[in-house]
């Protein structure tokens, strides 16, 4: 197995984090979402103004993913508000990455972040026709707990699932 590393990000990731986003998102979502869909939300998303609010937060955090001392994907993870809730906001890997056991790696690290902080539930949303993914949270221990559609902005919607994990078993 190479080297894998799941670190904090820094102001210098962020450039990183945005070249990921925008990879892994054109090849992942373009099946799901309109590509000027994609283009709104990553703009929306991936701005150092944005990603700056995961740097020394206590309630949210981002981790970057590298395989051998290159960047692979990343995850971002929060505290929603209620509590013992924890929200899985993001797990993206680049597709020659996936299917080696660094997604399980990198929601592992996230459940023992959300354990860590007192947390019994850990929730997260994802896109209804993304089979692939909503499979993969399944056998992971997720349900879905409902359905949710998302104004984003600029006539875009989200229309995902909304699934939860007990940690406490």
């Amino acid at each position: 197995m190479p080297d894998v590393t799941l670190s904090p990000v820094t102001t210098a990731d962020f450039p990183t984090i945005a070249r990921l986003a925008d990879s892994i998102w054109r090849s992942h979502y373009a099946s799901m979402i309109s590509m000027a869909q994609i283009d709104y939300m990553l703009a929306g998303r991936y701005t150092p103004e944005k990603l700056h609010r995961y740097l020394e937060s206590t309630e949210c955090w981002m981790q970057l993913l590298k395989v051998s001392g290159v960047p692979a994907g990343y995850c971002s993870y929060a505290l929603t508000g209620i509590p013992g809730e924890m929200k899985l906001q993001e797990l993206y890997l680049l597709p020659e990455h996936q299917g080696k056991g660094l997604g399980k790696l990198m929601l592992r690290h996230v459940e023992t972040e959300a354990r860590g902080r007192g947390c019994a539930v850990l929730t997260l949303t994802v896109n209804k026709g993304n089979a692939n993914s909503i499979a993969v949270y399944r056998k992971a221990g997720f349900t879905i707990r409902e359905k949710a559609v998302f104004d984003i902005g600029n006539g875009f919607v989200m229309d995902d699932f909304v699934m939860t994990k007990s940690l406490t078993a």
